[in-house]
Parts: structure tokens; sequence; C-alpha cells
């Protein structure tokens, strides 16, 4: 199976890749500049064949150079995650690559005879609610820019393949953290746990304004989920949740890394006191509630693998492992 991954040298499209590739599928990865060397050679790219295509998402010529006839699969993990400086500052860049590039992509896929399309969309659709659980059948009420866009994104998509004939779904994922997680110019926060490892590495405090309380999911399981969307051989749904059953706080999670030999001396992760400033950011002054993830346990068989304690034990073992790309 040859797998299209779109934005592929984003955190999420490695993960993904990683996990096709162990598989022994062939990858085939569309971004502006490959990932740095380092990561790449953490992709352990055998059993599988790995193709890079350097090339941006918004141009056709590259869009077509990456989904070739032969592809069986697209995964389109191009985004720009913005902040609200960002929304403000440079709205069209966002609008361009997270929406405005579905049309061409669905076009290349179109004329290469893809089998399936995945869109990695985000619980950020939802938007504020009052529900305790966030099933796909809710009513979708997005707010930021990103979450329009990506609310957009899936409309889009399940229009232009129902005209076309194409397979196409779409996927909503939590909130996602892990292994090949870096500072790129295409997201402008990165999650918690990155920036409670960066302080871990420099020896210094990461406080958090709470503890976190999420449904926190590990990039692994994520690409997983995806992988398993991507191969299934026939889907009931065009939208599918992906996170982690279990709700935890990332609190918890920066505690056990500080009970790691790979902390460097005076790292705490703890809450702020009274007068002292956060130096974590939690994306957001609430936790949002945890997304339902029956429909992808009931019609696929998967559920996420990974809690606080595992997550962090993993993560820590990646790290460990590769003393080059901390």
């Amino acid at each position: 199976m040859t797998t299209v991954i779109l934005g592929g040298a984003g955190f999420v499209g490695l993960n993904l890749a990683h996990h096709l590739l162990a598989g022994g599928g062939d990858v085939r990865l569309l971004d502006r500049a490959p990932p740095p060397p380092a990561l790449l050679a953490a992709l352990a790219a055998p059993p599988g064949r790995l193709d890079l295509v350097p090339g941006d998402v918004t141009d056709p010529a590259a869009l077509s150079a990456a989904i070739r006839p032969g592809t069986d699969a697209v995964a389109v993990a191009a985004a720009v995650t913005a902040d609200a400086a960002r929304e403000a500052a440079d709205p069209a860049s966002i609008l361009a690559v997270n929406l405005s590039a579905v049309v061409p992509i669905l076009e290349a896929c179109r004329r290469a005879g893809v089998r399936r399309v995945v869109n990695l969309s985000s619980a950020a659709a939802y938007g504020a609610t009052r529900a305790e659980r966030l099933s796909e059948d809710l009513p979708a009420r997005p707010e930021s820019l990103y979450a329009v866009t990506k609310f957009a994104s899936e409309a889009v998509l399940a229009r232009l393949c129902g005209h076309w004939g194409l397979d196409g779904v779409s996927v909503r994922l939590s909130a996602v953290f892990g292994p090949f997680e870096r500072d790129t110019s295409f997201r402008d926060t990165l999650s918690p746990q990155a920036q409670i490892w960066a302080a871990a590495r420099a020896g210094t405090p990461a406080l958090l304004p709470r503890p976190g309380l999420r449904d926190w999911l590990y990039a692994p399981d994520a690409a997983a989920a995806v992988a398993r969307i991507l191969h299934a051989p026939r889907l009931d749904s065009r939208l599918y949740n992906v996170s982690s059953p279990v709700v935890w706080p990332v609190l918890a999670w920066g505690e056990r890394l500080a009970r790691s030999r790979l902390a460097q001396a005076g790292f705490a992760c703890r809450l702020a006191a009274p007068g002292e400033a956060p130096t974590i950011t939690l994306h957001g002054d609430t936790d949002r509630p945890p997304l339902a993830t029956d429909r992808l346990r009931d019609e696929l068989g998967w559920e996420a693998a990974h809690g606080c304690d595992a997550s962090a034990d993993a993560f820590l073992a990646w790290h460990d492992a590769r003393e080059d790309v901390r």
C-alpha cells in the first residue's frame, strides 16, 4: 500500500509515516522542507519505503508530483495551527493551507485514482459547548480561524467526494502530543507536554495555571487510529473522533517526567503559586469536554493504548534512545 502524507514533515505526519513504514507500507511525504536529519533517521523506514517530495500543499503541480497514479491513500495532515496573533496578522495563509488547498488536493486524488482520502481535522471544530462528551453527532460551533477552517474542510471534502465518487473521511483529533513534535513556523504553540519536556531538559520549573484535565492523545496512538482508517476495507461513517477514552491531568504527566533521570537538576512540574506567572500554556482558560470514541471503537475496534503513565514512559524511552532528537 502506498500512502501520500501531505504536510508529512510535520508532527502528526511523521508519527503516521513512522507507523505505516514500520508496518511495511510505502510512504511519500509532501512538505515544503524535509524533516530535520535526526528526525528523518528516527523514522527507521524499513521495511517500508520512504519517498520525499519537496513542495507546497497549495501548489497543484507539487500535488500532482506527490499524488501519482498507483497511490492507494492520501492523508491530509497539512495545517497552520494559528494563534490569535497570526489570525489577525495573516488570515490569508491560514485559509490557503487549511481550506483552499482541499479542492486541488481532491482534484489530484481523482486524477490519480486514489482509493481513500483521510482529512485530519481537529476537536477544535466542536467549539464551546456544555456537553459532557463530544460525539460526532453534536452540532459544531467553531470559534478560532483554525477551528473554522478545519470544520469547513470537512464539509468541502464530504461535498466534493460525493460529486466525484471519492472515498473521503474526516477525523477529529484530540490534543495530540509525543514523539517528533518540534517548533515549526506552522504551529504557534506547542503542546503542554512539549513545553514541559523543554523545561525538563533546561532544568527550569514548569509552572501550570491549573492541572490541565483532558483526553490527551499520544501521537503514536493517533497514528495507529488513522492507519486503521486508511486500511479499512469499508467505512460506515464519514467522521470519526480520535482520542483516548481516559481523561487525565497533564500536571501528573509532568510530575512523572520530573522523576526521570532525563530531567535536568532544577526541574519541577507544579501548579503556579499565587502571584507566580505560569510558564506552560494550556491553550485556553478552561478544559474542554472529552471526545466520545465509541464510533471508532465499535466500527473499527480501535482504542488508544497510552494513558498518562504509559505515554510518559513511552515518551521518555523514545527520547532516551535518540539523544540527537532531544
